[in-house]
């Protein structure tokens, strides 16, 4: 608190709340870290399947249905990404928060406050002279929120390994389709 007051009932009943949302959203984020693990195997395994079974049968069609199926588990990784992230403002309104009600003086470190997972996640330990770690979190434009969602689906954890396969069916079936070298002989 910035004076020495004590903090009174529907402060500390606030501080609280806003402790357990704040790990409660924790925890749904974390366990939509172990949801996109999953479906980023089943595009692995199912994309592999199919480009393979394309050379093991021949049939350039299903070097065509992997790149298919890894752009649908693309899709599906960029949407549940987006849902995932759509918990980061609410994070980071709650830090903010805790920023206000409990902010102290601390050697060393400045004004200092818990919880700052998501203000965190900015300090990248380039050279720099001031170190706004200490600063107070600031609250997310909802145009800094529609960046945000909007590019969930170039991001690197979400483009790979999708694009990879993606590329790799397209290129093989493209390759086939105009008689490439060494693709020549499957049809399409």
């Amino acid at each position: 608190m910035a004076d020495d007051r004590p903090a009174s009932p529907r402060e500390d009943a606030l501080r609280e709340d806003l402790g357990r949302e704040y790990y409660a959203l924790l925890g749904v984020v974390s366990d939509y870290d172990g949801r996109l693990m999953v479906v980023k195997g089943w595009s692995v395994t199912l994309s592999l399947a199919g480009l393979g079974l394309g050379f093991q049968q021949r049939h350039s069609a299903l070097f065509a249905l992997a790149a298919l199926t890894a752009l649908a588990f693309w899709y599906t990784d960029a949407l549940m990404k987006s849902y995932q992230m759509r918990y980061y403002s609410r994070m980071r309104d709650i830090e903010v928060a805790a920023y206000h009600l409990n902010a102290l003086e601390l050697p060393g470190l400045g004004r200092f406050s818990a919880p700052r997972i998501d203000m965190s996640w900015h300090f990248s330990g380039t050279h720099s002279t001031r170190h706004w770690r200490a600063d107070a979190p600031l609250r997310r434009t909802p145009s800094e929120i529609h960046s945000l969602l909007r590019r969930a689906k170039v991001l690197p954890n979400v483009l790979l390994p999708h694009a990879v396969a993606v590329l790799l069916g397209a290129g093989l079936f493209l390759g086939a389709l105009l008689d490439a070298p060494g693709l020549a002989d499957i049809p399409l």
